[in-house]
């Protein structure tokens, strides 16, 4: 479960882009990127220059320091779930990689060791979703709309 660096700059890139609700066009024409190489970076395929990195956060008002604190805090972060997957859980039972695996699912909720900007969406088990099917829709009553 190795990350790579370019794979976390990556996600930090396109995190701090999509909170800022700005488009991938309007990034690369500020930063003076192909918007296709700005694409893979993103995406965690092509490694960044330093110029190239410090161009993209100017073009998202990020500074350069901040970007590679959060990544920092990502690796770490990973580093640390990593080691929690790789020790056996008390009782002789299975890694908690092994026991999810051979059930045939992926994501779940939240470590909570990294709750937070840290890999907020960072998951281990199964989530807990309901099965109920919600078939009522409401509309706002008008009188209460007119008398506001």
């Amino acid at each position: 479960m190795t990350v790579l660096l370019r794979e976390a700059i990556g996600d930090r890139l396109r995190h701090a882009r999509t909170n800022q609700r700005r488009t991938l066009r309007d990034i690369s024409r500020a930063a003076k990127v192909s918007l296709g190489y700005l694409s893979e970076v993103e995406r965690g395929q092509k490694e960044a220059s330093s110029e190239l990195l410090a161009s993209i956060c100017e073009a998202l008002e990020l500074p350069l320091s901040e970007l590679l604190h959060k990544v920092a805090a990502d690796v770490s972060a990973l580093d640390k779930v990593e080691e929690t997957l790789d020790r056996p859980e008390r009782g002789g039972a299975k890694p908690v990689e092994t026991a999810s695996a051979e059930r045939g699912f992926e994501g779940g909720r939240p470590v909570p060791e990294v709750i937070g900007n840290d890999l907020a969406d960072l998951r281990l088990s199964p989530p807990r979703m309901s099965t109920t099917l919600r078939t009522t829709i409401t509309t706002p009553e008008l009188a209460a709309i007119v008398a506001a």
